[in-house]
């Protein structure tokens, strides 16, 4: 098992695939990351030795945002605009969407499982 940012990444997967279990590296800058640092996409990470390991660790440390930090730092946004009082904060608050999708229909993935009106039926 190789650990990369606190993350077991799967051994048996093309490397550029298992870095993308790391929260904040998608499969274009996994393929970055892979490049920089010189390992062909092709090979998997249980063919990687210990100081390739250590050379990709490295290279996010040294040039991405990932896991805790990027979670951290996004929670920090949203509390930013929560606490200014924006239309997008008050939305936040409220839990419903952000990004200006219709609410009168849809939108139960953030408002939840619909709830019954009283006296509605007749």
């Amino acid at each position: 098992m190789a650990r990369i940012a606190g993350v077991n990444i799967p051994t048996a997967k093309r490397v550029p695939i298992a870095l993308t279990y790391i929260t904040g590296i998608g499969p274009s800058s996994a393929q970055q990351i892979c490049e920089a640092v010189g390992i062909d996409a092709t090979r998997r990470v249980n063919e990687l030795s210990d100081a390739e390991v250590l050379s990709i660790r490295e290279h996010i440390d040294a040039n991405y945002t990932v896991e805790g930090d990027l979670r951290r730092e996004t929670q920090m946004n949203v509390k930013r605009l929560m606490d200014l009082g924006c239309y997008r904060g008050l939305r936040h608050r409220r839990n419903l969407p952000v990004r200006g999708q219709r609410t009168h229909t849809n939108a139960r993935t953030r408002k939840g499982p619909a709830k019954a009106i009283a006296g509605k039926k007749k």
